[in-house]
């Protein structure tokens, strides 16, 4: 039976084996009669789980152990198994209200009626988890559900029930039951963001997806319970029109709706998205919401529009890189964005590329820049055709604007221009040696200020050799020395100097040109031959040779190939040398007779160049003639008899020697006179030894880090001497030289004799234990002195000696506290 009632419809099969949908509580004015026998009376309200309650209480199910029928077939006595019935599964609604345990139904055998049975049931919800949801009574057979049931945490459960006698045999075959957890709409559709983000571009078309919204219900997806629909609440702004987008109620797509998009006018729409199941009933689902932030995506569709037809701007001549005149733009596109960032170019003007438009990326300005100086004799003011566009091409259907062009008026302003030399550097060509007042050439600048009548005065700022001097008023360069190529200021035969031009303009201006002369080489260095000392062997033989060159500082062709000649005199010299040529640069030196004694002998020799007309040099060779080995090498014997010893190193050697016996001699001098010293002295010690001056040195003791934390106040010399003078034999300061006469010392003969020494000592030691002037005066007993008119005697008065007794029986009479002391000085019953 299928009811319907205003928010109640439920789908009845006896004994309410299923149900759909929602159900609500009703309140009914009029007695409605349902199948299954149930009223319901006027004003009285009451919810479907209450009525399926009533409906088990009054009329539960029954579930019976299947029987087994069997029936004869043949004369053989075989028999046939009739065929078991399939037991229903059991529908339970779940967030059923109670009162629990509710009973769901019953289940009995037939073999009740002959014996005591004892029901139980197993399996997931029973004794399984989640344990103890269903129960059954063991006599009855009634089973229970004991709490409501949630289906979107367990749909279904599977358990067996089981029939044993009162001694736990098994009566009948276990059956299995299936409890199906009946769905009610208790979930409301929960979407997966509350906050969905998407986009559309300005000016789409309608019908342009947009995004899309998803929401889940977790109530059964197969009933209307489950199926969500969507719909779009408000639209914020309402611009153009409140209705710019539409969604999908299946899917939740969102769509345009209408055309209008502009990012200018509106650049975000705050749609607000509900959800309801129920397949979207309102009078019966649940809903939810959602919210979609749409935001509108700029295109190119609005061009740049400069702010003014016209701009004007001023640059000083020869200035680089300088803004002269910043343009100003307006675009409506999405900032900072290719849509929106300008594009200058310059249509017309500046043939020669004098400026440059760069673009401001804060604010799109275009700043006209100098990247080539400008001349004001040449050109006074540029009229310049500026067009702007964006990095990113219009969009489709969007024509540029008029006001994408402007003109630009720039002025040259005229300032002193610096003098400037027409060739620079330039180069000239002399030879080397000319004499000193020559004209070189004439280096004059010229001054570009043609429209401002100036002098130019020229000076030298560099010139390394000081060859050089500049006329200046003319520019005329005269030499003040001859000019050396071989100099080492000239550099890969170019010789620089540096001028300087100023005028009197207002600020003066000045420029620099630099002079290049290029020596012409002449042939005015004669050449030097190398080495300058060798070796032979004193008998002639195949390797007893020397290899002899020359260098020349002149290049060419005044250098090699070189000429080497022994002169004619002395004759010696031709008749124990001769000189063969090897190549244009070198030759051999070599002995021309067969033996010549070992000695150092200066073989000069004349090298000739090959300039026009040829220099010479007569050099000096010194080569030391030695015996040699088989291999041609000389023996260290014989190398230092070829050395040989000249007179001057003769002398100095004996000069050496001569001062080395003075220092002996004198040392000699030195230990007998201090031997006599040690004789002549009266003690036994040496007076740098004598420990007495030592010991006297130190007159001052001082502690560590830790004993410099004492009041300086205890060590000040107090402000008279009467309290000092005035007070009793046996007390006194020790801490200062004590005003009385000082004691005599035993005087010690010039001439002791040695057995007398230790009675001198012993005299002296009583002298210094009696004498109460002798140092040092306990400077560290700060003890002593407490201040300025104390009445505290001085720990000084406890006088000691080096020999004698005293008397401490004094002690007992002081106390207690000095009672350990007197047992220790006074002697007593226990000495």
């Amino acid at each position: 039976d299928l009811i319907f009632h205003q928010s109640l419809f439920i789908w009845s099969k006896a004994p309410f084996s299923g149900i759909c949908h929602r159900v609500h509580h009703m309140k009914q004015h009029s007695s409605v009669t349902l199948s299954e026998g149930f009223l319901l009376d006027k004003d009285i309200e009451i919810g479907v789980e209450d009525m399926i309650a009533r409906a088990w209480d009054s009329n539960p199910r029954v579930i019976k152990f299947p029987r087994k029928h069997q029936k004869s077939s043949s004369a053989n006595g075989l028999r046939r198994q009739k065929r078991d019935w399939v037991i229903p599964p059991i529908n339970v609604p779940e967030n059923s209200r109670g009162p629990f345990p509710q009973m769901l139904v019953r289940i009995r055998s037939d073999q009740d009626l002959e014996k005591g049975i004892r029901y139980s049931i197993t399996g997931a919800g029973a004794d399984q988890p989640p344990i103890d949801v269903y129960n059954i009574d063991p006599v009855h057979g009634k089973m229970f559900v004991t709490r409501p049931l949630d289906r979107e945490e367990r749909a279904s459960y599977h358990l067996r029930a089981h029939a044993v006698d009162m001694n736990g045999n098994k009566v009948e075959s276990p059956i299995d039951l299936y409890i199906y957890v009946i769905d009610m709409n208790d979930n409301r559709p929960e979407f997966q963001n509350q906050v969905y983000n998407g986009s559309v571009a300005e000016g789409s078309k309608p019908g342009t997806l947009v995004m899309q919204v998803t929401a889940n219900d977790s109530d059964d997806d197969t009933t209307a319970n489950g199926m969500v629909r969507y719909r779009i609440l408000s639209q914020t702004p309402h611009m153009p029109i409140p209705n710019m987008f539409t969604i999908n109620s299946e899917t939740g797509d969102i769509f345009t709706m209408a055309a209008g998009l502009d990012r200018e006018k509106v650049s975000q729409y705050i749609i607000i998205v509900q959800a309801t199941d129920m397949e979207g009933n309102l009078n019966f689902g649940l809903s939810n919401t959602a919210t979609a932030l749409i935001s509108v995506t700029d295109i190119n569709d609005n061009p740049p529009e400069l702010t003014a037809r016209t701009f004007s701007g001023e640059v000083p001549e020869n200035r680089v890189n300088v803004v002269v005149a910043n343009l100003t733009v307006i675009d409506r596109d999405q900032p900072h964005s290719p849509n929106w960032a300008a594009q200058y170019r310059i249509a017309s003007g500046d043939p020669q590329g004098h400026f440059l438009i760069r673009t401001n990326p804060v604010n799109n300005d275009g700043m006209v820049t100098v990247v080539k100086p400008v001349d004001y004799e040449q050109n006074r003011a540029f009229m310049l055709t500026v067009i702007v566009s964006n990095k990113a091409p219009l969009a489709s259907g969007i024509q540029s604007s008029l006001q994408s062009s402007a003109g630009v008026t720039i002025s040259v302003q005229d300032i002193n221009e610096s003098p400037v030399f027409p060739t620079n550097p330039k180069s000239i060509r002399f030879e080397e040696g000319v004499p000193a007042g020559t004209t070189l050439t004439v280096f004059a600048a010229q001054d570009p200020d043609l429209f401002i009548q100036q002098t130019v005065r020229y000076s030298k700022l560099s010139d390394p050799a000081n060859w050089l001097r500049i006329n200046r008023t003319n520019g005329q360069i005269t030499t003040m020395a001859v000019l050396d190529r071989e100099s080492v200021y000239v550099r890969n035969n170019i010789y620089e100097a540096t001028f300087l031009a100023a005028d009197n303009g207002s600020p003066p201006a000045s420029g620099t040109g630099t002079l290049q002369i290029h020596l012409i080489d002449v042939n005015d260095n004669a050449p030097v031959m190398m080495p300058k000392e060798a070796q032979v062997c004193e008998r002639a033989n195949p390797r007893s040779k020397v290899n002899i060159t020359a260098s020349d500082a002149d290049a060419d062709p005044h250098v090699g190939p070189f000429v080497f000649e022994l002169p004619s005199y002395p004759p010696s010299v031709r008749r124990n040398w001769t000189v063969s040529r090897i190549s244009g640069d070198y030759a051999q030196l070599r002995l021309r007779i067969p033996y010549l004694d070992a000695e150092v002998y200066d073989v000069p020799i004349i090298v000739s160049d090959s300039g026009n007309p040829p220099l010479s040099n007569r050099s000096i060779i010194k080569v030391k003639v030695c015996p040699c080995d088989d291999n041609g090498d000389c023996t260290t014997t014989g190398a230092v008899a070829a050395a040989g010893l000249g007179t001057g190193a003769i002398i100095a050697i004996l000069i050496c020697i001569i001062i080395l016996l003075i220092l002996v001699l004198v040392f000699v001098m030195w230990m007998k006179r201090r031997e006599k010293e040690r004789q002549s002295k009266p003690l036994l010690i040496d007076p740098e030894d004598d420990v007495r001056d030592n010991i006297l040195k130190y007159d001052e003791e001082g502690g560590g880090e830790e004993d410099q934390d004492y009041d300086l106040s205890q060590l000040q010399q107090p402000e008279s001497v009467e309290h000092i003078i005035s007070k009793p034999v046996g007390v006194r300061r020790v801490d200062e030289r004590p005003i009385i006469a000082e004691s005599q010392y035993p005087v010690r003969h010039s001439l002791p004799h040695p057995g007398d020494i230790g009675d001198f000592i012993n005299d002296g030691l009583r002298a210094a234990d009696n004498d109460p002037t002798a140092p040092p005066y306990d400077s560290l007993l700060v003890f002593d002195y407490e201040g300025s008119g104390s009445t505290a005697g001085s720990v000084s008065s406890l006088n000691s000696s080096s020999s004698g007794d005293q008397d401490y029986d004094y002690l007992n009479d002081w106390g207690p506290r000095f009672k350990k002391l007197a047992d220790l000085y006074g002697g007593g019953d226990d000495d």
